[in-house]
């Protein structure tokens, strides 16, 4: 056994000192036929055809951009990019690729960033931090421009082997989200094409066009010029400086002011409302701290987080321009408007309130909002994440999380939000309560990016004291005859639509939608002043997704209990046995930690509900309700009813919500249906989205078990409901009854099959990618501000 082992290292060594010498001849090969590989070739090159107006720019912007964002974007976006490839820019595509995998969640020490536009601001600059050129960046002629680069090689590669003419892939296709990335540099190529013949990209998906292959190489023969971004209007740029001004004004208060609004709206994507059409997508910005004042070329801040330590006098918030192309799964449009910097005004500037001194950036200060921000109005906080609560809690999906199982396996697969009024919450009596557990209510980012997990049980206990200190302050402090009642969910002060929210979680990623969509599901929230702050500096402004395995694995352990903080919430409205009862179906087989926490009495609330309950089902009945106070605030936005498909269609597909159970489980997460109407009108989309049960979502590793299957559902909608599709189904509005009457027959992995074979549009079928560019731009055509591409990386082979 020994001598086997031994035996089998060297021949691992030895492979790999045959491919380093494979690919150390290979270098020696380019470096003698093109010259050696150096950042200023492409850089001179590319100069010479850099005017607005040149044939390359137009070029490029009609020809080019279309198929990169079509067949390259919908892989290669964000921080889970293959080879960290981000092809959404030109800056992008220079800076390369990188073997190292964003996603590691078991990593010892935190990662060094590698965040475009922050981290690093030339190709020369990436370079030493280790990604190497997809382009050629040695002689720049027609044949070194394709021989000496990746992205030509990888397509071509794909051109000379296509998909094979199968219904599914085969062994040779690792379609898995988690699967080994090959990530081979120019000089690693010959062995990476003779060992992954199938590799070329567009990889496991239809080839490109002639058209569109011919044009993209055309292109790189031609020195793969991208132009720079054009310069957005005057009027925007007019805009820009009035909001600047209001972010850089000199007081103690609007400072303080301006870094609340920052630490909130990092990740979001701003735009002008008043100058936008809202049939085009608008010019969006990011709000970035910056060295250099208004006025001046933006210097920015590149730390990890938006609270940390800027290491300057004095910081300047200023709106850098989005020219990336939009991608669904990292978009957070936020309408800046009158209106709404009117009530900034109102709550922050005009309020009645001192600051004395701006708050330090120490971790254990900053990290804590409740601390770093104690100065500011609680209702002028409050109101400000309540007003756009969606993006609020979206930040936490598409923010800096982007993805991630660890990150999403702590909530139900659906659940609905509802949030506690601001006058309850910025009551003197609530905010004397929060001042007293400042210490308890810390946060794991405290301890930065590389933490230890053991340092888990502090938080833990703390959390413990602040619950226990909760709920004897609701139970013995709150007035004695004063009981939760629909009076005390905010109602959107009878117009905003933020007032509820549907989460639903999709295995590794989740979306986040206003209203009370779907039937009423297992579980709800209510949120009050103190979660919502958390949940924001947790999992957005806190999270470091280049953290290492403590960092993350705290930030999950402690989503646990915001979860329970709010669940708990929304069984106090409950009479007292029925939260006890709830509770108890909630978290069915829980582990002992859990146990241990709840016979820890976190969770006794003793006091009567507000609320006369004339039936049994008293969840059902508080969901009623509260359906009842919130009605006016509902939007219809995704109701089948929206549809302009015949009654006797929408009654059809009405009835896809019927499947339950085994059946809804052997369906995939998400499914995108297009339905081609009767008359010949534009296609109408719906999703399905299936619901998946567990037994309790409190267990880390061990998801698989807490599963219950049996009592999986799914949610249908009309329109086009989350960023990662997992299949796409296709139907005449005349072929709707035996497609539903197939899809509610489905039991077995053999009946989804055959339901494919009649109704999707596989990976692999021909007519893939013009099936694609139609679902796409029905999507931009009816939500041009909230659309963005979407993501194929996890569509199923099956």
């Amino acid at each position: 056994m020994q001598y086997k082992q031994k035996r089998w290292i060297k021949m691992f060594i030895g492979i790999i000192l045959i491919c380093s010498g494979c690919a150390t001849i290979a270098n020696l090969d380019l470096n003698r036929l093109y010259g050696e590989e150096n950042t200023d070739n492409r850089i001179n090159a590319t100069t010479e055809q850099s005017s607005p107006d040149s044939a390359a720019t137009v070029f490029y912007e009609t020809e080019v951009a279309p198929v990169i964002n079509a067949r390259c974007v919908v892989c290669h976006a964000c921080y889970d990019a293959p080879c960290q490839l981000k092809m959404t820019h030109p800056e992008g595509i220079e800076r390369g690729a990188n073997k190292e995998k964003v996603y590691h969640g078991s990593r010892i020490i935190a990662a060094t960033p590698n965040r475009l536009f922050i981290d690093a601001q030339s190709s020369s600059e990436w370079r030493e931090r280790g990604f190497y050129p997809v382009l050629n960046e040695r002689e720049q002629s027609a044949v070194a421009n394709t021989q000496a680069s990746v992205l030509a090689k990888m397509l071509t590669l794909k051109k000379q082997n296509p998909l094979p003419a199968d219904k599914l892939l085969d062994e040779r296709f690792d379609v898995s989200i988690d699967r080994s990335q090959q990530c081979p540099t120019v000089q690693e190529f010959e062995g990476y094409a003779q060992s992954q013949a199938f590799g070329g990209m567009p990889y496991a998906l239809p080839e490109l066009s002639d058209d569109e292959h011919n044009t993209l190489i055309n292109w790189i023969e031609r020195g793969a010029y991208m132009p720079a971004p054009a310069p957005i209007s005057v009027a925007e740029q007019q805009a820009v400086q009035q909001l600047e001004d209001f972010l850089n004004a000199e007081s103690l208060k609007e400072q303080l002011t301006a870094r609340y609004i920052y630490e909130h709206l990092f990740s979001s994507h701003l735009y002008f409302s008043e100058l936008s059409d809202d049939d085009v997508q608008p010019q969006f910005f990011n709000m970035v701290r910056s060295r250099t004042p208004s006025g001046q070329p933006i210097e920015v801040i590149a730390s990890r987080r938006p609270f940390d330590d800027p290491k300057v006098e004095r910081v300047y918030y200023r709106l850098f321009p989005v020219h990336s192309t939009i991608v669904n799964k990292t978009h957070q449009p936020y309408a800046i408007n009158k209106i709404l910097t009117d009530k900034w005004q109102k709550w922050f500037i005009e309020a009645d309130y001192t600051v004395t001194k701006m708050p330090s950036y120490e971790p254990q200060i900053a990290a804590n909002p409740l601390t770093a921000f104690n100065q500011l109005p609680v209702n002028a906080r409050y109101r400000f994440m309540l007003e756009r609560a969606q993006n609020t809690i979206m930040g936490y999906i598409k923010g800096p999380v982007c993805r991630g199982q660890v990150a999403l396996n702590v909530i139900n697969d659906r659940f609905w939000v509802y949030f506690v009024k601001p006058e309850v919450a910025a009551s003197p009596q609530i905010n004397r309560f929060y001042e007293t557990q400042k210490d308890n209510l810390r946060l794991p980012a405290e301890k930065q990016s590389t933490a230890f997990a053991v340092t888990w049980i502090e938080y833990a206990s703390r959390q413990g004291d602040y619950m226990r200190a909760r709920q004897n302050f609701m139970n013995t402090e709150l007035e004695k005859d004063y009981h939760f009642s629909p009076d005390d969910i905010w109602d959107g002060d009878g117009e905003n639509q933020n007032a509820t929210l549907t989460v639903f979680r999709h295995f590794d990623n989740a979306t986040v939608i206003k209203g009370l969509v779907g039937e009423p599901p297992k579980t709800a929230w209510v949120i009050d002043y103190a979660l919502l702050e958390r949940i924001h500096y947790l999992l957005v402004a806190g999270f470091d997704v280049y953290g290492n395995y403590g960092h993350q694995l705290m930030t999950r352990l402690y989503m646990d209990f915001l979860r329970m903080e709010g669940e708990t919430n929304f069984l106090a409205f409950l009479p007292p046995d029925s939260r006890r009862e709830e509770l108890a179906s909630w978290y069915q087989k829980s582990g002992p930690e859990l146990t241990s926490f709840f016979e820890g009495n976190v969770h006794i609330f003793d006091q009567p509900s507000g609320i006369e309950f004339k039936t049994k089902n008293h969840k059902q009945e508080l969901f009623d309700i509260f359906a009842e106070h919130l009605k006016k605030v509902q939007p219809v936005r995704y109701q089948l009813k929206e549809s302009e498909l015949t009654g006797k269609s929408k009654a059809l597909l009405a009835q896809l919500a019927n499947i339950k159970g085994k059946s809804a489980s052997v369906l995939p997460e998400l499914s995108m249906i297009m339905v081609e109407p009767n008359d010949g009108k534009q296609p109408e989309i719906f999703t399905l989205v299936r619901n998946s049960a567990h037994f309790n979502v409190n267990s880390l590793f061990s998801e698989s078990a807490n599963r219950d299957p049996k009592n999986d559902d799914v949610t249908l909608v009309h329109g086009l409901l989350g960023s990662y599709p997992d299949a796409f189904w296709r139907v005449k509005e005349t072929e709707l009854a035996p497609m539903v009457a197939l899809a509610q027959k489905i039991e077995t992995e053999q009946d989804y099959a055959a339901f494919l074979d009649s109704f999707a549009v596989r990976r692999t079928a021909a007519d893939f990618w013009q099936f694609s560019d139609k679902l796409n731009q029905i999507f931009k055509q009816q939500n041009p501000i909230e659309a963005g591409w979407l993501d194929y990386n996890r569509l199923e082979n099956r």
